[in-house]
């Protein structure tokens, strides 16, 4: 190869100068560099499922005995209802070990309830899922059988990426606001996102995109929806194209919108502020809880 004669110099004065990073994205790219290394270290051990443990009245401490099944009754009605935490695409459980960590350190409510024990059980899909509506077929059951065995009526829902999706079509169009109080989503493609055009030879991604039959469904109406929407999205995050895409915008449902800024879309999930955030929407009452239903946004930083 020869080298071009020209002074080399006078040659790069005319080129255009690539645009300068802002120091947040540079921070958060960074994060998000380290998140990705942690979560491959702790991927393997997420593979398999959970174990479920036995079953344990509502309002017990940790550690105390329990039976394998339990009748609806009011202490179970008084105490909150289980946690589902359900992974994005290609992932596995291991997402959710800081987030699963925070909340059940601060598995109590305010006031005199007090210490009150919060259930949580971290579900597995297969990354060879390629329909979005067997995956909430597949999340209803699994919610069915939490409920019976731990006796209560409704459980809340933390979903990340794909995993809100999934949760949010089963709430809307699989009549699981029944059983779903409130869903939790943290990145999560409600309009359709334009992120990895190669990415779309799977079809579960293509079924993520703008227009998508999916996307569409849920476009569609859904009066009297039961279940309460928070949903976390960043300014920085690069999944989400356009980053509002994370947003619900639906005339139907109840649905807070909580902007994040200075992370990206990996560090959802690990990010303590976010933890916070998301135990204090788990712990806010909701319709029919002797409150009004929340509708507008708010953000953490």
């Amino acid at each position: 190869m020869k080298l071009l004669p020209l002074p080399l110099p006078p040659l790069l004065s005319r080129l255009p100068r690539p645009p300068r990073l802002s120091s947040a994205l540079l921070g958060a790219t960074v994060l998000e560099l380290a998140v990705l290394a942690g979560h491959l270290a702790v991927y393997p051990f997420g593979l398999t499922p959970e174990r479920r443990p036995p079953a344990r009245p509502a309002g017990a401490e940790p550690g105390g005995g329990g039976a394998t099944a339990l009748p609806a009754t009011a202490t179970t009605v008084a105490a909150p209802p289980p946690v589902v935490l359900l992974h994005g695409f290609i992932d596995n459980r291991s997402v959710f070990l800081l987030l699963r960590r925070a909340l059940l350190r601060n598995g109590h409510d305010h006031g005199h309830h007090r210490h009150r024990h919060r259930h949580l059980e971290s579900l597995n899909y297969s990354p060879l899922t390629r329909d979005i509506r067997a995956a909430a077929g597949l999340l209803g059951r699994h919610v069915e059988e939490i409920c019976a065995r731990t006796g209560h009526h409704r459980v809340d829902i933390v979903g990340h990426s794909l995993g809100g999706l999934i949760a949010r079509y089963y709430v809307q169009r699989l009549g699981g606001d029944r059983r779903v109080r409130t869903l939790v989503t943290l990145g999560t493609p409600h309009g359709g996102t334009a992120v990895a055009p190669w990415a779309g030879v799977h079809p579960i991604v293509r079924q993520m995109r703008a227009g998508s039959s999916v996307i569409e469904e849920l476009r569609a109406p859904a009066p009297g929806c039961r279940t309460r929407f928070v949903s976390f999205w960043s300014e920085l995050d690069q999944v989400m194209v356009p980053v509002e895409t994370a947003c619900v915008d639906h005339p139907d449902l109840d649905a807070v919108n909580v902007r994040v800024t200075g992370i990206g879309h990996l560090a959802l999930p690990v990010h303590p502020t976010v933890a916070a955030a998301i135990r204090e929407a788990l712990d806010a009452p909701v319709t029919g809880e002797d409150t009004a239903p929340a509708d507008g946004a708010a953000s953490v930083a």
